[in-house]
């Protein structure tokens, strides 16, 4: 055994120094390793030659699998580096900050390789700015899977601080988080378990005053919140500077998303609830109760969406709205069409006039 080693450090590194080329010297330890296998295959128990090179061909058969495997994974993580780099050439992709590191490709690998998505996808991802109105029950899981996606500017807004009623479903907080800001305990787990995204946290209630000036440093909203007025500013806000809404809401075992992006086609979230309902009418979660896992599906399926929204993947719930049944398993999805006399994206107001459901 020690014979073998020893002979492949002389190829390697005796081969280097005298000029041989690394597909020579990997030829030529190829030919090495077949000849110890063969040898150990041929000839019988208790040869001298064989016992001088291992004594046996399951641990070499071993060795070469394990090279095998070595040698796929590099050449795999060398085809997605070729891949990013090729998609760097692209006017889109010069604008971004900076080329993947390493790290960055193995971790976003799976990313990478989908026909969706791939190197351009994932570049986009990484340029792209993403603000979560709230980091409760629909928001907790929204940015888990944003910062793990890559997605690289991530803002969250919320003036609450964690509490114990809050970990049965709320699970990027933590027991010791209890009685901190949910904006800070969010943006520790995210940085924890990604450190190339940037968290920005606004420990602070959504505004009339704020909100303008919040969201045009952002491309995309998710609203994660459990009230109407704030959802209702979120519209009115995103409506006004022309960027798409992801939107979600959940009560007991039901839960449903929408995209609202009434530039493109379809209508904004006013058109869909023009009044907030009567007191009473939709009570909170506090009041009604709601099962833990509820708001992590709907949670990841915001994520799924702005992840689409972002690389172009697929086709993002537009004038459609996702009704999940958590109770029944089931999931249906309904057309949605704009209001033409709606106050926030009628035409009256310079937005194209509703075409009809999609």
């Amino acid at each position: 055994m020690i014979l073998v080693l020893g002979l492949a450090g002389l190829i390697w590194w005796g081969g280097r120094l005298v000029g041989f080329s690394r597909p020579m010297r990997m030829a030529l330890l190829a030919l090495l390793y077949a000849a110890v296998l063969l040898i150990q295959l041929t000839l019988p128990e208790g040869s001298p030659l064989r016992e001088a090179t291992g004594g046996s061909a399951s641990l070499w058969l071993i060795l070469g699998g394990v090279g095998v495997i070595v040698a796929l994974y590099t050449a795999v993580l060398k085809r997605l580096r070729q891949r990013v780099e090729a998609n760097d050439n692209t006017p889109e992709t010069q604008k971004s900050e900076a080329p993947f590191r390493d790290v960055e490709l193995d971790r976003y690998a799976r990313h990478i390789v989908l026909r969706e998505v791939g190197g351009l996808g994932q570049k986009r991802l990484k340029d792209a700015k993403v603000l979560v109105i709230g980091a409760g029950g629909l928001g907790a899981p929204a940015l888990q899977y944003l910062a793990a996606a890559g997605v690289g500017t991530i803002g969250v807004i919320d003036d609450d601080v964690v509490e114990n009623a809050n970990l049965q479903r709320q699970i990027i907080h933590r027991d010791q988080d209890i009685g901190m800001p949910k904006v800070f305990s969010a943006q520790a787990a995210m940085e924890a378990q990604n450190p190339f995204v940037e968290v920005r946290p606004y420990h602070r209630r959504l505004s009339d005053e704020l909100a303008a000036e919040l969201f045009a440093d952002y491309d995309l909203i998710l609203d994660g919140t459990d009230n109407f007025a704030t959802r209702y500013l979120a519209n009115r806000t995103a409506v006004a500077q022309k960027k798409p809404l992801i939107s979600g809401a959940l009560s007991q075992w039901e839960g449903q998303i929408s995209v609202f992006d009434p530039v493109i086609g379809g209508p904004c979230y006013q058109c869909i609830f023009p009044e907030s309902p009567a007191a009473g009418l939709a009570p909170s979660c506090a009041e009604a109760g709601v099962i833990g896992p509820l708001p992590g599906v709907l949670g990841a399926m915001m994520a799924v969406e702005a992840v689409k929204q972002i690389t172009g993947a697929g086709e993002v719930l537009r004038s459609q709205m996702l009704i999940y049944d958590g109770l029944y398993g089931e999931t249906r999805r309904i057309a949605l069409k704009a209001r033409a006399d709606c106050p926030i994206c009628g035409p009256h107001n310079g937005n194209p006039a509703p075409t009809g459901e999609i």
